[in-house]
C-alpha cells in the first residue's frame, strides 16, 4: 500500500492563485474549480435577532431533525450538525487511539491528512477489499475526483467485515444528495460513520454547515467536541428551510444533470479517457492537460488539477449562459 503524499494540499476556489499565475488574464474570471453547485438557493430573508442571539438549543435540534429527513436518517439522534464537513474530518481522528486507517483512493485528500495529523498510520488502497484487516476504512462516496460510485450492498458487506473485528467504517458523501440511491444513511449500520455536506448541494458554501450520521455514542462524542453554539443561528435557519425544500432539491438535480451532460459534449473532444465525476462536476484527462490548464488560465477560466495525477483536470459547471459561451469558445480555440 502506498502512502499518500504530505505535500500541501490544493483546493479548488483559490483565485489568488489563479491571479498569481496568470496575472494578465481577462476580467472576471470564470471559477469552475469546485464541485459546488453554481445555482444556489435561494437565501431567505433573516430576521436580525438572528445576528443578535445566540442560537437556541431547540433551533439546533430542528436543524438535525431537517437533516435526518433530508438524508432519510431513521432518528434525529443519530445527526450531529457542525460548521462544515471538514471539521468533521479534522475532529474524527481523535476519537480513537493509534489505529491502521484505510483510504480508498485517490480521494479528497483531507481524510489522510487529518488521520495522519492525529498520529494514526495511515494508508491509501485501490480496492476495498485491500481494507478488511484495517481499524478504520474511509471511503468516499461518489469519489471525489472520479465518481466512482460503491453500490450499498458492497459498504454492508464492507462493514460486516469491519464489525467482525471491532473495526470502524467512515463514508463520506459529501456529492451524494444528487447523485444515486447508494447513501448509507437509511440502513446504517452501528460501526459506520457518514459524512454529509450542505454547502455543495445548495450552493451555499460560505454557510459552513455539514452533518455526521452514526450511532449516538459517536455523535455525542462529536457533540462534546464540537462545543455548544458550533452552529450559527443563521446557518440554522437556512439549513433547517433549504433541506426541508425537496421541490428545489429535485428541480436543481434535474438541472444540474443537464448542465453535466452538457458539459460533458463540450470537454469530449479534448479528453483522451471517459469523462468521470459527479452530477456537480466532471474529470477529464489528456496527456495534453497542462496545457489545456495554462490555455484556460489564460483566458480567465480557473479549473481543478491533481497533484497525484497531471494528467486530470476537473470542471465545475458554470453558473450563466454568458459563462457557457465564453467556456466553449475558449475550448474552441485550444489546438
Amino acid at each position: 500500500m502506498n502512502r499518500m503524499s504530505e505535500a500541501r494540499i490544493w483546493h479548488g476556489g483559490d483565485l489568488d492563485e489563479a491571479r498569481r499565475l496568470f496575472p494578465d488574464a481577462p476580467e472576471p474570471w470564470i471559477d469552475l474549480s469546485t464541485g459546488i453547485n453554481p445555482i444556489a438557493y435561494p437565501m431567505p430573508s433573516l430576521p436580525a435577532s438572528l445576528f443578535e442571539r445566540l442560537p437556541s438549543p431547540a433551533d439546533h435540534k430542528d436543524l438535525e431533525a431537517a437533516a435526518a429527513e433530508a438524508y432519510d436518517a431513521s432518528d434525529p439522534a443519530t445527526v450531529a450538525a457542525a460548521p462544515g464537513t471538514q471539521i468533521l474530518i479534522s475532529l474524527l481522528p481523535a476519537l480513537w487511539p493509534r489505529s491502521r486507517i484505510a483510504i480508498l483512493g485517490p480521494t479528497y485528500a483531507e481524510h489522510a491528512h487529518a488521520w495522519r495529523g492525529a498520529g494514526h498510520e495511515v494508508a491509501e488502497i485501490g480496492s476495498i477489499d485491500g481494507g478488511g484487516d484495517a481499524d478504520i476504512v474511509v471511503v468516499v462516496n461518489p469519489n471525489n475526483p472520479d465518481g466512482c460510485t460503491l453500490r450499498r450492498e458492497t459498504l454492508l458487506d464492507l462493514a460486516e467485515r469491519l464489525r467482525r473485528h471491532g473495526g470502524w467504517l467512515v463514508v463520506d458523501e459529501a456529492f451524494a444528495d444528487l447523485d444515486g440511491d447508494e447513501s448509507l444513511v437509511p440502513v446504517l449500520p452501528g460501526n459506520a460513520i457518514v459524512l454529509r455536506s450542505f454547502g455543495k448541494t445548495y450552493g451555499l458554501a460560505g454557510v459552513r454547515l455539514g452533518f455526521a450520521i452514526a450511532v449516538h455514542g459517536i455523535v455525542e462524542r462529536l457533540r462534546r467536541a464540537l462545543g455548544p453554539w458550533s452552529v450559527s443561528g443563521p446557518a440554522i435557519e437556512v439549513g433547517r428551510r433549504a433541506l426541508r425544500d425537496r421541490v428545489w432539491r429535485e428541480a436543481a438535480q434535474e438541472a444540474r444533470s443537464q448542465d453535466a451532460r452538457r458539459l460533458d459534449a463540450l470537454l469530449a473532444p479534448h479528453s483522451d479517457q471517459a469523462l468521470g465525476g459527479t452530477t456537480l462536476y466532471r474529470l477529464m484527462g489528456s496527456s495534453r492537460s497542462s496545457d489545456l490548464f495554462s490555455h484556460l488560465g489564460r483566458h480567465g477560466i480557473w479549473v481543478r488539477r491533481f497533484q497525484f495525477d497531471p494528467r486530470l483536470l476537473r470542471f465545475g459547471l458554470p453558473d450563466s449562459e454568458e459563462a457557457w459561451q465564453r467556456l466553449e469558445r475558449t475550448l474552441a480555440g485550444f489546438y
